[in-house]
């Protein structure tokens, strides 16, 4: 089972952004953010905060949560 660590697929639809458009900004192929969206792999932090800067959001909100003991 995937492990959801990102949100990056449901901060881009709350800001009416496609994985398309955050791949032609940072320059990457479609096909790479789109295994980000689905969290099959995942940006270093350095591409994070670059995604975070361009979405106006805080880096957090680009993470679920981690389960509470």
């Amino acid at each position: 089972m995937t492990n959801r660590i990102n949100r990056l697929k449901v901060v881009l639809a709350e800001k009416g952004k496609t994985g398309k458009w955050l791949a032609k900004e940072l320059g990457r192929d479609t096909a790479t953010v789109s295994k980000w969206c689905t969290n099959r792999c995942q940006p270093d932090i350095n591409t994070f905060l670059h995604i975070a800067k361009l979405l106006g959001v805080d880096i957090r909100d680009l993470f679920n949560a981690t389960e509470s003991e």
